[in-house]
This record gives structure tokens, C-alpha cells and sequence, in this order.
């Protein structure tokens, strides 16, 4: 026979009340969005990684290209000598792509010879003279930017290695990823800033 006392002392199984439920729901949903805007915030970093490498790369080649001896492409007769000069490689004719639409939240796919060689360009201009092109699909648009003119004997001091992008679609706000170079007065080394300038980075 089983007591009163016994009864008492028995618990009943208890579930979860309606108030528990949803703090478990609330949290879970907290961790979600922290999880989708992590996951956001890695992708773009990852995708702007491609601007920062690539004018890196420029830089490192505007650099290289003003330590080439440039020289007339004349026979020279014995006895003779010929002048040696250096110069920053001129602006680039065009961007790459030549539209910032064509990455505007989207890829390009760039020609090695039409956008980054052009025939009608001297050796010294541009894309060309820096030895320099992107053989993968891009998600910025490339520009350099030079104060030099080699043909008119104007060596150059300035230079900028620029990336825009969209990779959000709105073309309304734009990303700028701008790296300066300069060659100070009275030196003749190519110097550049220590990092980019970043403008709407993640846009």
C-alpha cells in the first residue's frame, strides 16, 4: 500500500513552458544572424583581397619598370655610344574593364592582348610597359594613373595604382582602392605609401 507521504514526495515529469521555448528560438535566431553577417563580412573581405594583391603587383612592376634602361633602338657604330635614361611607364591608355558596369556585381573576363597590350601602344604606356595583366575572371576595375611623358623626356615623380569595384551591385556607391607612389625631389627611387586608401571598401 503506498502512503500519502510517498505521494507527495513523487515528482511528475515537467516540460518545457511556452516562456523557455521561446528564449531557446530567440537565441537561436541571435546566433544565425551573427553567423549570416560573419559569413557576409568574409566573402566581400575575400573578394577585396583580389584589388589589394593586384595593385601591389602593379606598384611592384611600376617599380621594376623605372629601373629598366630605356634606349634608342638605333644600330650604334663602333666608338659611339648611345644615352641611357629611365622613366616612370606613362598612364594607361584605358581601364580594365573599360566600364566600372562590367563588375558591377558581377566578374570580367579580360583579353590578355586588347586590354592589357594594345597594339597602338609605345612600350613605354600603360599596361604594357608595366608588364602587367589578370589572366582570371576580376571583380574590379583597373586603372594606373602617371605625370610621365618618356618620348618628351619627362621622367615623371607621381603615380597611382587604382582599383574600383562593385561588388554590391549599386553602382551609386563605388569601392576605391588607391595606391600613390612618388619619387621625391632630388632622388630618383619610386616610393610608395605605405598602404592603399580604401574608400567604400566593402561596396
Amino acid at each position: 500500500m503506498i502512503r500519502r507521504s510517498q505521494l507527495r514526495g513523487a515528482r511528475r515529469p515537467r516540460g518545457f513552458t511556452l516562456i523557455e521555448l521561446m528564449i531557446v528560438v530567440a537565441i537561436i535566431g541571435i546566433l544565425a544572424v551573427l553567423a549570416i553577417y560573419g559569413v557576409s563580412r568574409y566573402l566581400k573581405s575575400s573578394k577585396t583581397a583580389e584589388a589589394t594583391n593586384n595593385i601591389g603587383a602593379i606598384a611592384k612592376n611600376a617599380t621594376e619598370a623605372l629601373n629598366r634602361e630605356h634606349m634608342a633602338g638605333t644600330w650604334v657604330s663602333a666608338g659611339t655610344s648611345t644615352d641611357l635614361s629611365h622613366c616612370l611607364c606613362e598612364a594607361a591608355g584605358a581601364t580594365v574593364p573599360k566600364n566600372i558596369t562590367q563588375v558591377s556585381g558581377k566578374k570580367y573576363t579580360s583579353d590578355p592582348v586588347g586590354d592589357w597590350a594594345p597594339v597602338a601602344d609605345l612600350d613605354t604606356k600603360g599596361w604594357k610597359c608595366l608588364k602587367f595583366s589578370i589572366d582570371q575572371p576580376q571583380y574590379f576595375l583597373y586603372n594606373y594613373t602617371s605625370d610621365s611623358n618618356c618620348s618628351g623626356g619627362t621622367v615623371g615623380t607621381d603615380v597611382h595604382a587604382i582599383a574600383n569595384g562593385d561588388l554590391d551591385g549599386d553602382p551609386t556607391i563605388t569601392s576605391i582602392f588607391d595606391l600613390e607612389g612618388k619619387i621625391p625631389t632630388g632622388q630618383t627611387q619610386l616610393i610608395w605609401a605605405p598602404k592603399a586608401v580604401e574608400t567604400n571598401p566593402e561596396n
